[in-house]
């Protein structure tokens, strides 16, 4: 219960707050949006800049590490997409939508805060190494299977292009890029510019923990909640078991161990909203799962860190 009260509760809390200030205390949609666009686009990159710089990449970069928590990643997709057609009977591109979001994870706004939270700050260097690669490969799976089932497997190279080219332009990206380029040189950065990355991440996880509050007070529980049901199962349940188990076959480290499965029994992330919109499939249930699941997670994760060493 400890657990439940000190490393996971106050986090829920803050996202609490922007829920309520959203809902009951004039925060309105655009002050949610501009709170979003700074934590998102400014303080998180430079959250993941820093990070990247210093990170040791020979000791955080391991393949075992990668292995556990994508191939997780990759059944819980599986899942979820086979799932929704087969169990369900919806069509492929709503199943399509609905394995995005067994896949993609909320492992920044989530993720990050509650394994500091467990463990501390020291204990943050295997999420960013899974977080580096992470919405690349999320949106690369998403995006190749969608235009299968939309194109019987033509025209694929095109959005895949166009995905790159997103990604390129993503700020989360850029930040892991330039942080590496960073730490790959040996440059050090002059010690205002440290101390302003430093005041500006401290700032990153708090705004977003609250912005998401508000972001998931705009949506409404709808749709399919059966299909919800299952989503919430595999992304809670199924990835981070299969990370688990994996880990312990490759022999994971403690600390390892404890970021790949935290990081793969969060929520989905805001992300499998947006890839619903922007196919036009899913978007209700994609909604409510964001909702449902963040929810559910309070108590999914306390278990989670029980079983963790």
């Amino acid at each position: 219960m400890s657990a439940l009260i000190e490393v996971i509760l106050p986090v829920f809390l803050v996202i609490g707050f922007g829920y309520l200030s959203s809902w009951k205390l004039g925060l309105n949609e655009r002050a949610v949006d501009g709170l979003m666009t700074f934590a998102q686009n400014f303080a998180v990159p430079v959250l993941l800049f820093r990070a990247m710089s210093q990170i040791e990449i020979g000791d955080t970069f391991d393949p075992d590490l990668f292995i556990s928590f994508y191939t997780g990643a990759s059944i819980g997709f599986a899942s979820g997409l086979l799932g929704a057609r087969f169990l369900f009977g919806r069509p492929w591109p709503d199943s399509v939508a609905i394995g995005f979001a067994t896949l993609f994870s909320n492992g920044v706004l989530l993720g990050l805060p509650i394994t500091e939270r467990a463990y501390g700050s020291g204990a943050l260097a295997s999420n960013f190494a899974i977080i580096s690669i992470h919405a690349p490969f999320c949106y690369l799976v998403g995006v190749t299977a969608m235009e299968i089932v939309r194109s019987g497997g033509g025209g694929i190279l095109r959005p895949l292009k166009q995905v790159a080219r997103t990604m390129t332009r993503n700020p989360l990206v850029i930040a892991i890029a330039l942080g590496l380029a960073v730490n790959l040189s040996g440059l050090t950065l002059p010690l205002p510019v440290r101390d302003a990355v430093n005041l500006v991440a401290g700032a990153s996880l708090p705004a977003a923990l609250f912005g998401l509050g508000g972001v998931l007070r705009t949506y409404r529980p709808e749709g399919d909640f059966r299909v919800v049901l299952w989503i919430m199962a595999v992304s809670l349940v199924l990835h981070p078991a299969v990370t688990w188990g994996l880990g312990q076959m490759l022999n994971l480290t403690t600390e390892q161990l404890r970021s790949a499965v935290l990081t793969a029994s969060m929520a989905p992330g805001v992300n499998a909203f947006l890839f619903a919109s922007l196919y036009g499939v899913g978007k209700r249930v994609a909604a409510t799962a964001v909702l449902a699941a963040t929810a559910s997670s309070l108590l999914t994760i306390w278990v989670w860190l029980h079983l963790l060493p």
